[in-house]
């Protein structure tokens, strides 16, 4: 038995899921411009790796220090601290490196050092133009509380102005008014792609925001920006309503205690302890020195100034050949349940289920979980349509999806105001769920028609978070989902359900369950497997007893995206544990579960991960998959992800993300694999 901890610490595994989306960025394999987007990727889940997760750490360690004595959360926070260092050196390293193979591409990132005259002078003359009028300094005084003032993860310059021993400071917000990318024209009208980050174009033109009203005898600018916690507390208050508390909550964040300093390297000492001064940056906090720039996270919709294949070509949508064949998709459901796999699917399939239901005379009734939608979503102005055709649409609208919040409430007042019956959940429960049920009036009697996905109902993250949706008449499970609606409503009752498991109710004891199952058929045969897909695994009772069921043999297979607590591969206790993680053009965030009971197998897509708060504190539907059909294509796509040899990395006890061996056998990125699949698959 191995002496180290039974579970990998969440925070450290998220930070080593963070290292593969690096691993990216480096690996020549990928186009250019797709390694420049990973390393936006990388940035912005950094950003909110220090609001929500250190920012978490953070608080034990102060609960710890109130107790008079130093604990484990102190020791974490410093683990976390000496691998993001590491991670933050390996991302300049990388930077530099695709800088490089940029420029083989005729593609330059400029500073303001290597402008030439003539492009100095264009420069000079387009920020004036452009760019200088959204730039308003805020000085550093003892006057002013820069913590206060400062936005969070905004990316700033701090400026230094010397006139003889005199010092004076200020600091510039990069506007996002203005293109965060600025294309420079070459000089002598050679065939190459200019670019100069905004933050390079602000230093190369101090003089025209300082000069007019200072007089220095130097200047000059480094990058900054800072991360507060983002949590907040929603009121007691019994007078206010949950729109009201959640307002008053939301305010907290701008205000926020600061959990890091980030800033380019070269910034004078005595410039980081003023700014650490200022802005309330205590010894606990990460201050992290970097590279030049702040908000890479803006590389993220970089886009491609040359050749197309300097970026992912895009893999085209798949039209269901069940749909297509029927007049409407309920004559379509009518013959047979279909899921959809986006984005090798299209979502514009869903976006039709709910168009059609808002004219259809036959539809009386619609139901929906919201929890996030694309900016202008043509699913909410469906919903709008369907009420103007005076049919009875309910929307539970989840107000506390964190960082959606102020979206959703602008959403629900939309919804209100068009005449829709709004829910916003149930007191100390998120509604994470994502179910669509429609109510038709037959020859027979009322028919439920229903949606049960893995992810949101969102055009813009369909194109690339890979997620199931099951659309099916089977009236039972439709049922079941209506149920789910119902307990939203009155969550003191609970429903008797007969297919699907609903967190808190059931979910964990289900899995409980079929695990115990696997583990029966191990020891009476030697046959007990498990394969399973999720976000994150860090749920430590489900954890022990996927310890259980390898020490009575059972195999169990597990392909973990982000954070994974169980330590595989651990000789007597979890040696026959297998854990790979995929990160590919598309994030994965499918969650199936699959209990293959001796060649019968069970087979489930949720919408929750394997965590503590998925399976006792939020509602969560995981529904079973019936059709013949669909059962086997679940098992060919899980044994697809499961042989990837590509971008799969194995998770060991340590997290090291060694990439998986391709051996002998012939290439398998199953990303790839998957779209050729279902794409026979449709067209038979």
């Amino acid at each position: 038995m191995s002496n180290k901890p039974l579970y990998f610490a969440k925070e450290l595994s998220w930070l080593s899921f963070n290292e593969r989306v690096l691993q990216e960025a480096a690996d020549a394999r990928n186009p250019i411009v797709e390694r420049v987007r990973f390393l936006g990727i990388f940035s912005n889940n950094q950003d909110e790796f220090f609001k929500v997760r250190v920012a978490d750490v953070r608080r034990a360690v102060r609960e710890e220090e109130q107790s008079g004595k130093v604990g484990e959360a102190a020791k974490l926070l410093s683990k976390i601290q000496d691998k993001v260092m590491v991670l933050s050196a390996k991302f300049d390293a990388i930077y530099e490196d695709v800088l490089k193979q940029l420029e083989h591409k005729k593609v330059f990132f400029i500073s303001e050092e290597k402008l030439s005259e003539k492009q100095s002078k264009w420069l000079d003359k387009s920020f004036r133009d452009r760019i200088l009028q959204h730039v308003v300094p805020i000085w550093v005084t003892e006057t002013i509380r820069l913590d206060q003032l400062l936005d969070d993860d905004v990316s700033y310059l701090a400026v230094q102005l010397k006139k003889g021993k005199l010092r004076r400071y200020a600091i510039l917000d990069i506007p996002e008014r203005v293109p965060r990318f600025i294309n420079i024209p070459p000089d002598r009208g050679h065939a190459r792609n200019y670019f100069m980050v905004m933050d390079e174009v602000i230093r190369h033109c101090l003089d025209q925001i300082f000069k007019p009203f200072v007089d220095y005898d130097s200047i000059a600018a480094w990058s900054m920006k800072f991360s507060r916690d983002s949590v907040y507390e929603l009121y007691d208050d019994v007078d206010l309503s949950l729109v009201e508390k959640l307002s008053l909550g939301m305010k907290q964040r701008l205000t926020g205690e600061p959990v890091r300093l980030s800033y380019d390297k070269t910034m004078p000492s005595e410039m980081v302890s003023l700014l650490r001064e200022r802005l309330g940056i205590e010894n606990i906090d990460s201050v992290i020195p970097g590279g030049r720039y702040r908000n890479f996270r803006d590389f993220i919709s970089f886009r491609n100034p040359g050749n197309k294949w300097l970026e992912n070509q895009p893999l085209p949508a798949l039209r269901s050949k069940v749909f297509e064949a029927h007049r409407n998709v309920f004559e379509a459901l009518s013959h047979s349940d279909v899921l959809l796999f986006y984005p090798y699917h299209r979502f514009s399939y869903f976006t039709e289920f709910v168009r059609q239901a808002a004219f259809d005379p036959a539809v009386r009734d619609i139901k929906i979980n919201i929890y996030r939608v694309a900016a202008n979503s043509r699913v909410i102005e469906s919903l709008i349509d369907a009420a103007r055709n005076g049919k009875k649409v309910t929307v539970n609208v989840e107000l506390r999806a964190r960082f959606d919040e102020e979206h959703n409430l602008e959403m629900t007042e939309k919804l209100t105001a068009a005449g829709i019956r709004v829910t916003l959940g149930i007191p100390g429960l998120k509604v994470h769920s994502k179910l669509c049920v429609v109510t038709r009036e037959e020859l027979e009697g009322d028919k439920l028609y229903g949606v049960v996905a893995t992810g949101n109902f969102n055009e813009s993250t369909a194109r690339i978070y890979t997620d199931f949706a099951l659309f099916t008449a089977n009236q039972e499970i439709c049922a079941d989902a209506a149920s789910v609606f119902q307990f939203i409503d009155t969550s003191y009752k609970h429903p008797k359900l007969k297919h699907l498991w609903v967190s808190p109710l059931n979910t964990r004891s289900e899995i409980e369950r079929l695990i115990h199952r696997e583990m029966g058929h191990a020891r009476a045969t030697g046959k007990g497997k498990i394969s399973i897909k999720v976000n994150n695994l860090v749920d430590e009772h489900l954890t022990d007893l996927l310890y259980q069921a390898s020490q009575a043999g059972v195999e169990v297979r597990l392909l973990v995206r982000g954070m994974c607590g169980v330590r595989p591969g651990i000789k007597g206790m979890s040696d026959r544990i297998h854990i790979t993680s995929i990160v590919d053009r598309f994030l994965e965030h499918t969650r199936l579960f699959i209990f293959h009971n001796q060649g019968d197998p069970d087979i489930f897509i949720s919408s929750a991960d394997w965590m503590t708060r998925n399976l006792d504190e939020r509602v969560e539907v995981s529904c079973p998959i019936l059709d013949p059909a669909i059962k086997k294509t679940l098992l060919d796509v899980m044994d697809i992800q499961l042989a990837d040899n590509q971008k799969a990395r194995i998770i060991d006890a340590d997290q090291k993300n060694t990439y998986v061996s391709r051996g002998n056998r012939r290439k398998m990125r199953s990303q790839l694999e998957i779209h050729k699949y279902l794409s026979r698959t449709e067209e038979t």
